[in-house]
């Protein structure tokens, strides 16, 4: 089976037309390596309201509750090569809002998405082979196929893949969203969309898809056990022999600090004193004292998942050494307030940005000496990868990708590119820190080589969209053979 593939990737962040976390970047990098594999690649997203710069397409119906309501079809494309063409679904009702998420409504808005999109398939005459869903906003579109077109010739043969970003969001709604999914209480049990009470968009995707993946192996191992498995463990044991674990990667032309435009001065592997202006200008930029001290960093959402209540027991031991900290993030009030209280406290050791600045996010991973990722889990992580490839050695917890992805020095010192900790508590991050610190101090040549390797290490998207390819073509087989 070597056709060419065609494949709707759905989902409801797509980098650089809505973001606010990592599946944005995921859903604007690998549908282009996935384009650059020869793939028929098309990618659809709601139209927030500020998205603009969008071509009108057509008018589609779409059933809601028993009457119609209009989706607004706008079209664009993602930047760069090759170009793919991008499906915008719309409506006023829906998206005309500040903000994606967090609405009472939520499951009525991402109920329209998924319809949307299967009613505009037919329309532009698109059959994919595959469409790949990611995350809960798009777990009702597997379900439909399975329940409400298994019959219909449009859509018989073609296979889906749900992706779990992350288990802890899985969309939680009342059993009257039965009614929104124009499905029958019989569907309100255990064994299908029932948890707790509630409707579960995520388990949807999880009982309907025709192969599941997470994006790490590790993950995929630790979503199956209780601590973990966030009340869905069950089920993903149930299904495990159809779950993959595939490691996320980041785009090398973006994230390049021989070319990223945001740094005061452009360096690679082989200049490195560039990296040393960097973090001049970041001291400048950021009010710190223009001195030769580690410069540690935190680029984070500030969501208890991250591990920030070890970095906040820390602190004040870690900030009586002689380093500076930069931390760029937001979220939970609680953090934003306690770290905006440390910033006071030691104002000529620590500085503080709260809100999201992609490139003052570049600026950081540029003049940083150590990237800190704490997390409590870490479904993958980009923020490490892109750190190594601006060679600032992460310091992080072996979990999920972060373990996938980071070789401790003191394991294995001929390979390593970072520095790691298990066991979840403020003394394991503090002592991976000071593990570090050392190093960085007394064995400035074995530094350099773990700066090194991570810069030189392949974490692009090819390897990932190669794996990507072959889920697919099992997906399809699967289908195929199942009929």
């Amino acid at each position: 089976m070597t056709e060419r593939l065609k494949i709707l990737f759905v989902s409801s962040e797509v980098a650089p037309l809505a973001k606010t976390g990592g599946l944005a970047d995921v859903a604007g990098s690998l549908p282009k390596a996935l384009a650059r594999r020869g793939m028929d690649v098309r990618v659809a997203l709601p139209r927030y309201r500020h998205i603009t710069n969008v071509d009108y397409l057509t008018d589609l119906p779409v059933e809601m509750d028993g009457s119609l309501e209009t989706a607004i079809i706008r079209y664009t494309t993602l930047p760069g090569e090759p170009p793919v063409p991008v499906y915008l679904v719309d409506n006023y009702k829906y998206f005309y809002r500040e903000g994606m998420y967090g609405y009472a409504d939520d499951d009525a808005r991402f109920n329209f998405f998924c319809k949307a999109i299967l009613a505009l398939l037919p329309w532009v005459d698109f059959k994919p082979d595959i469409i790949h869903c990611n995350d809960w906003q798009t777990a009702p579109i597997p379900l439909f196929l399975k329940v409400k077109h298994e019959n219909n010739p449009f859509y018989r043969d073609t296979a889906t893949i749900f992706t779990i970003h992350n288990l802890q969001y899985q969309g939680h709604f009342p059993k009257e969203t039965l009614k929104l999914l124009t499905l029958g209480d019989g569907f309100f049990t255990p064994e299908l969309l029932e948890f707790y009470g509630k409707v579960n968009f995520m388990k949807a995707g999880l009982l309907y898809a025709d192969l599941l993946n997470t994006v790490s192996p590790k993950y995929a191992l630790e979503i199956q056990t209780p601590e973990l498995g966030e009340g869905l463990d069950g089920v993903l044991r149930k299904r495990a022999a159809d779950l993959r674990g595939i490691l996320n990667g980041i785009d090398y032309e973006e994230f390049n600090p021989a070319t990223d435009p945001r740094l005061a001065v452009n360096y690679d592997v082989h200049s490195l004193e560039g990296k040393k202006e960097n973090k001049k200008a970041l001291q400048r930029e950021l009010q710190l004292p223009v001195q030769e001290v580690p410069v540690l960093a935190v680029i984070s959402r500030l969501v208890s998942q991250k591990g920030l209540d070890l970095l906040s027991a820390i602190l004040d031991i870690l900030l009586q050494q002689d380093v500076q900290l930069v931390l760029l993030g937001k979220g939970d009030d609680y953090f934003q307030q306690l770290f905006s209280q440390y910033k006071v406290k030691y104002r000529h050791k620590m500085a503080v940005k709260i809100g999201f600045d992609p490139e003052l996010a570049q600026r950081i991973y540029a003049g940083a000496d150590i990237f800190l990722m704490p997390s409590r889990f870490e479904p993958c992580g980009l923020a490490q990868m892109i750190s190594l490839r601006y060679g600032t050695v992460p310091v992080v917890r072996a979990t999920g990708g972060l373990e996938d992805t980071i070789l401790d020095f003191h394991q294995y010192p001929e390979k390593a590119n970072g520095f790691t900790f298990h066991e979840y508590s403020p003394q394991a991050f503090l002592q991976a820190i000071n593990r570090a610190l050392k190093v960085y101090y007394t064995q400035p040549h074995e530094w350099r080589k773990i700066m090194e390797r991570g810069m030189q290490a392949d974490f692009s998207w090819g390897a990932s969209a190669a794996h990507y390819e072959e889920m697919y073509r099992e997906a399809l087989l699967k289908r195929r053979s199942s009929r």
